[in-house]
């Protein structure tokens, strides 16, 4: 695992020095990102499922039942509280703000605390394990930095391949997360660095290679969480066109975020304080119900914000009781289509990541894209297409570009035959 990480990193290099962002996601549309996010959703509900399933292996019957009321209740006070900006006029409004941004942990030390208290405190609990002192976790090892220099040569260069795919699947899921976090819909002002966070995170996976410990990266819907937590509105004037075409300057309210380092300075902060002996003992006071509950919060804040939920339930709902659509889009057909073919797609990309050809899931997500320009444009109505993707990185639609190709190309063709015809009036002349 040492040189593939280690490969990994200055294969992260290399896209961050020729800036791999501008040249390879104005290619991706929301038809992969929206599959990519609905994936992580998927796969933090399975390993809820599988937290709860090692606590019925383990414990006893009662205590496999307070698992999943564990369960449920960290997820469900995590998502009430992440309300909490709607309460108004309940509590005032810098409550209901701290009620909102540090509702799982709030959540968590809830239910940290709930099994402690009474009868609950003679179940049989599953808790996180933590080591107890400064030492590597594996009793294989007696040292914490892996020897990896000792390998043959050629492990070394065939350790390049599982490298390139952590690679790939790595900056696919960070430019997601970027691109999600960017959005213009959340009024930032300052340009992502998208180069220097590819290199930071290239050298994070070195360190987790020599370390001999897995790779650290998954940004959904952490990422997207944190960015939510940061915004706040703000009233700022907005120039309208008014019925008779003059210019009017309106107020309106308008969500920023603060844009700023500190809060992810604390978090790393705190994480290098919690993985230290003294602290990380209070970690392993922590159940692993209380784990469960906390992946199914991370994934139904990621899928909550996913566009193929929504279209899911318009798959639901009787056809009289849908929106209108645009008249260029005519029917709800093709965009049922649609989303029932990224749901199949992102079944099955789920079901491949629980088989030993795990490792080449993110060559499959990265196909999508020439799947979607090349493919899908075949199959489905332009207009339906326009109406429903879009570019990820960029304003407009593959079908924007094809458009404007198009008419370039008729308007060189007319020029061409314009001039035809004036050559052949002068030889007539």
């Amino acid at each position: 695992m040492a040189w593939s990480l280690i490969h990994a990193a200055w294969m992260h290099y290399i896209l961050a020095i020729v800036n791999a962002h501008d040249w390879t996601m104005r290619y991706v549309t929301t038809f992969s990102t929206e599959i990519f996010s609905l994936l992580n959703s998927i796969i933090y509900f399975h390993k809820a499922i599988q937290e709860l399933q090692r606590a019925h292996t383990s414990n006893s019957f009662a205590s496999f039942l307070y698992s999943v009321i564990g369960t449920i209740g960290t997820f469900l006070v995590a998502v009430t509280l992440s309300t909490a900006e709607k309460w108004r006029p309940l509590f005032h409004r810098y409550v209901r703000m701290g009620l909102n941004e540090y509702a799982a942990a709030i959540s968590i030390i809830i239910f940290i605390g709930i099994p402690r208290i009474g009868e609950l405190a003679t179940l049989d609990k599953q808790l996180l394990q933590v080591s107890t002192s400064f030492r590597p976790t594996s009793p294989e090892r007696s040292k914490f930095f892996v020897q990896f220099w000792h390998l043959p040569i050629s492990w070394v260069f065939a350790a390049i391949i599982p490298g390139f795919i952590i690679t790939v699947l790595f900056f696919f899921d960070h430019e997601v997360s970027s691109i999600i976090c960017t959005a213009d819909i959340q009024g930032k002002r300052k340009p992502g660095g998208y180069a220097w966070d590819i290199a930071l995170l290239g050298t994070t996976t070195a360190l987790c290679g020599i370390l001999g410990i897995p790779p650290a990266n998954g940004l959904l819907p952490q990422a997207p969480l944190h960015t939510k937590s940061l915004t706040y509105r703000a009233k700022t004037n907005v120039q309208v066109v008014g019925a008779d075409g003059s210019k009017i300057t309106e107020v309106r309210e308008v969500e920023r975020v603060y844009e700023q380092r500190w809060s992810h300075f604390l978090h790393a902060g705190a994480i290098l304080v919690f993985v230290s002996p003294p602290f990380m003992h209070v970690l392993g006071l922590v159940p692993t119900s209380v784990l469960a509950g906390l992946f199914l919060f991370m994934g139904e804040q990621s899928l909550s914000i996913n566009p193929i939920l929504f279209r899911f339930f318009d798959l639901l709902t009787p056809t009289s009781e849908l929106p209108h659509l645009p008249e260029s889009v005519h029917t709800y057909r093709g965009i049922h289509i649609y989303t029932v073919v990224q749901i199949i797609t992102t079944i099955v990309i789920f079901i491949v990541t629980l088989t030993k050809a795990a490792p080449v899931f993110p060559i499959i997500i990265i196909a999508l894209v020439p799947i979607r320009l090349v493919v899908m444009r075949r199959l489905w109505r332009r207009e339906t297409l326009r109406y429903l993707d879009a570019w990820a990185c960029r304003d407009g639609t593959p079908e924007d570009v094809e458009d404007t190709v198009v008419g370039r190309d008729q308007e060189h063709g007319g020029m061409v035959l314009s001039c035809n015809l004036v050559e052949d009036t002068k030889e007539a002349v």
